[in-house]
This record gives structure tokens, C-alpha cells and sequence, in this order.
């Protein structure tokens, strides 16, 4: 349901009608899946590739900006949680990765992540600030 705010000024007095808006699904507010997809190619990144690593607090850290987000966006601790605990869009941000991957030209394998890895590395892109080579 879409937020309705009517105003009305009448004499110096304001006058709110208003019905609460529901928010629309997480994966639409565009910062936030973009935030959980840098955070989860990343992820993937160091687990496929043996010379890179995870900064854990950076990433920790970007969990917790995103978390405090959506909150004061109004959305609950349990609606948060079952978008990110949710298999429909873990498996809609791998098929993101790996457009991703293949729009750069890299194979989703241990080369391919490596590659990527070491490039937004270097681009200190917000993939790359959450990894380190080893």
C-alpha cells in the first residue's frame, strides 16, 4: 500500500490524514542489494580464490551500515533478516555475480575469481576494499 498523506491548511491549522505505507521488498532499495551484493561476491571471491582474502572487520562493518539502514528505513529486524537468510535472493545475487563475471570477460572459476579479486583490488572498488591479497 503507497503512503497517502493528505495536508490541508485551513485558518492556520494543519490537518494530517495518513495511512502507513508498507516498504517496498529490500531487494528494490537499490543501495542495500547493491551493498549485499558487493559483500557477497567478495565473499565468494575469497572462498574460490586461495591468494585473496577477506578483510573480516571492513566487511563485518558494512554489514552492520546496511543492517542500521534498512532499519531507519523502518524495516524490522525480522524482515531483514529473511531477505538476507533468504535462498531465493542468495541464489538471484550469485546469478548477479556471475553476469558480473561474465560481462568482464572472466570464467566463474578459481582463475576467473582471482582475476576479479586482484582487479577491484586495485580499482579500490567497494568489492575491493573488502579484500586483501595474501
Amino acid at each position: 500500500m503507497r503512503k497517502m498523506i493528505m495536508t490541508m491548511v485551513t485558518a492556520g491549522a494543519v490537518f494530517v490524514t495518513g495511512v502507513a505505507a508498507a516498504n517496498p521488498p529490500l531487494r528494490e532499495v537499490k543501495s542495500i542489494d547493491d551493498g549485499l551484493f558487493a559483500i557477497g561476491l567478495a565473499d565468494q571471491i575469497r572462498k574460490n580464490c586461495p591468494v585473496i582474502s577477506a578483510r573480516i572487520f571492513r566487511a563485518l562493518g558494512a554489514l552492520q551500515d546496511l543492517n542500521a539502514q534498512a532499519e531507519a528505513l523502518g524495516y524490522t529486524k525480522k524482515e531483514i533478516d529473511a531477505h538476507v537468510d533468504s535462498d531465493v535472493e542468495k541464489d538471484r545475487l550469485r546469478t548477479r555475480a556471475a553476469d558480473y563475471m561474465a560481462a568482464q570477460g572472466l570464467k566463474v572459476d578459481e582463475a576467473g575469481y582471482c582475476a576479479l579479486g586482484k582487479a577491484e583490488i586495485a580499482r579500490n572498488s567497494t568489492i575491493g576494499v573488502l579484500l586483501r591479497e595474501k
